[in-house]
């Protein structure tokens, strides 16, 4: 408690995002939204997974513990907003709308369950504007990173592993809809094998929605709703240009590699786990590890022109070909995608196991049509708001001196939180000095 009130007294006053602020609390502010959305991470993964299982419940373990990531993210916010440290002006604004749309979206999903009942697709309008919020909130918190995380000349690895650890977020959220696909393909699977994963409550639930007993149709409708070309499409046009983004934005060689490989181990740590629970599996999606690849061998390329053509087409040839080797060594039927629920049972009795989402291949050209634009659209943002080459980029924040503490380390006050521009500022490579530069001066960034 004491460390507590130290801390409120230092730090707790009215201020102006862009506020100078001490270089212990930018880093833990910061720090603190890696945590937030952890805890979003796993709320979310274990969610899409107990909807598969169970009935809907406002309250389920899934739900509380996204909240928990929910309101350490709303905290924060209001934190920068009221008191101006750890944040810049356009990111808290990205954050703030973010956020938001987050809050709005939660009770517009309420309802929707209570007026059309069961509403597992991870598709509905309600849940893409859960995505969309939370995409927009960490959109703010990359920026922030970006341009006023703590560092020095050359000791930038907690820069890069922190962007690093921020994509992995952005790119889990934007991807996350695609689990209704990967978890839906092994829940038929379990019905046709006579084990379903989903409770009889759940099942007779979907199939009273249909006006049908729980037969396969009606466990399709519950289960793959989604047309086949979705998943490639989405995957492809949408995915693929943020990784091609961090890849710009971060600097690593292998960026869009290491987000890939982040997020498929992060799948494959919680799957047994989900398992051991006895919980719903889901497909792996280990084809993501090539597309990483092919994003980072596309830029040794060093024109954004060329990326973008090469990335189109070769990234796609890329994808479609790695979801066809996956499904091939999963030893699934590659043509479930232009079949329907009965011949999928009858290639599951005739031996072939269901272990691949399906994909309507004959898609390619309009997914590479659909690349070859948001990629360059993504070429063009990221040239426009990073034209500079340096990674980490130039600081354009200045940072507050550090606020006295007592012999055991705690705050003592008011230290920082006395005046919205303190004296005796640091340079922001952290030794005493001029000051450098402002958060609003530098406009081309803005």
């Amino acid at each position: 408690m004491q460390r507590l009130a130290g801390f409120m007294r230092t730090y707790w006053s009215r201020g102006t995002a862009g506020r100078p602020t001490p270089r212990s609390l930018n880093a833990f502010m910061q720090r603190m939204w890696l945590l937030a959305l952890l805890f979003k991470l796993l709320g979310s993964s274990w969610d899409v997974s107990w909807h598969f299982k169970w009935l809907r419940d406002d309250l389920a373990p899934p739900h509380l513990l996204n909240t928990v990531g929910t309101g350490i993210a709303i905290g924060l916010v209001l934190a920068h907003s009221f008191t101006g440290y750890g944040v810049e002006k356009a990111s808290l604004r990205l954050m703030q709308w973010g956020t938001g749309i987050f809050v709005i979206a939660g009770p517009i999903d309420i309802i929707n369950h209570r007026i059309n009942g069961l509403d597992l697709t991870a598709w509905s309008p309600s849940h893409l504007l859960l995505y969309t919020g939370t995409a927009i909130m960490i959109a703010g918190v990359i920026r922030n990173w970006y341009r006023t995380y703590p560092r020095s000349a050359g000791r930038s690895r907690g820069w890069t592993l922190g962007m690093l650890a921020l994509w992995l977020f952005l790119f889990e959220d934007v991807f996350f809809p695609q689990l209704q696909q990967e978890y839906g393909v092994l829940e038929i699977a379990s019905w046709f094998r006579g084990a379903p994963y989903a409770e009889p409550s759940l099942l007779s639930f979907a199939a009273d929605q249909l006006g049908r007993p729980v037969d396969d149709l009606s466990l399709n409708n519950f289960a793959m709703p989604i047309p086949p070309w979705v998943y490639p499409l989405w995957a492809l046009v949408i995915c693929v240009p943020l990784l091609a983004f961090a890849r710009r934005m971060v600097g690593f060689a292998f960026t869009a590699t290491a987000v890939t490989a982040g997020y498929l181990a992060y799948r494959l740590v919680i799957w047994p786990l989900l398992v051991v629970g006895n919980f719903p599996p889901s497909v792996p999606p280990v084809w993501l590890l090539a597309l990483g690849l092919a994003v980072d061998l596309v830029f040794l390329l060093r024109s954004p022109v060329v990326r973008t053509v090469v990335g189109g087409i070769g990234v796609t040839a890329v994808g479609y070909g790695a979801l066809w080797l996956q499904a091939t060594a999963s030893g699934s039927p590659t043509g479930l995608g232009s079949m329907d629920i009965a011949q999928w049972r009858t290639e599951f009795e005739t031996g072939h196991p269901l272990r691949a989402v399906p994909v309507q291949w004959n898609t390619i050209a309009l997914a590479a049509i659909g690349l070859l634009i948001t990629w360059g659209i993504a070429e063009w943002l990221s040239g426009r708001t990073m034209p500079g080459q340096d990674r980490p980029p130039p600081l354009t924040v200045e940072f507050a001196p550090e606020p006295p503490r007592n012999a055991a380390g705690q705050l003592t006050g008011p230290g920082p939180a006395g005046s919205a521009a303190p004296t005796g500022s640091e340079r922001a490579d952290g030794r005493p000095g001029e000051h450098h530069g402002h958060p609003e001066g530098d406009r081309q960034h803005q």
